[in-house]
């Protein structure tokens, strides 16, 4: 990719030098710090942590949210029809709880375990 000569100087401190692309250190710098160890293995984060309701006995499972709290998630989806609106949760591709804030009438939400925990109404 031809660059200004300005760019050129700014990018790589001498004229003389081609500038660097990301796309090529990246690789490069991932397989270095594999190699030792640097990069701490963390299990996909996608389908949460099972956890088992102390009060009910569910099971539900443990998702981040995007204010970095956690929340139990009922397992599958619900019509959002039937779910009070600032209730209504969705799960990101990474595994991100985010709350719903506009849906479609015909859609589906997520709900936490602990709106519809029927243990947790006879807790102390």
């Amino acid at each position: 990719m031809p660059l200004c000569p300005d760019c050129t100087r700014a990018g790589t401190g001498s004229p003389d030098r081609d500038p660097v692309r990301l796309g090529e250190v990246l690789p490069v710098t991932a397989a270095a710090l594999r190699a030792s160890g640097g990069l701490p293995r963390v299990p996909p984060p996608r389908t949460g942590s099972v956890m088992t309701c102390r009060y009910c006995g569910g099971r539900a499972r443990w998702h981040r949210t995007a204010g970095d709290r956690w929340v139990a998630m009922e397992p599958g989806a619900r019509p959002v029809a039937g779910v009070p609106r600032g209730r209504r949760w969705y799960i990101a591709g990474d595994g991100t709880a985010v709350h719903l804030r506009g849906a479609v009438p015909s859609g589906t939400c997520r709900v936490s375990h602990f709106d519809v925990c029927p243990g947790r109404a006879h807790a102390g």
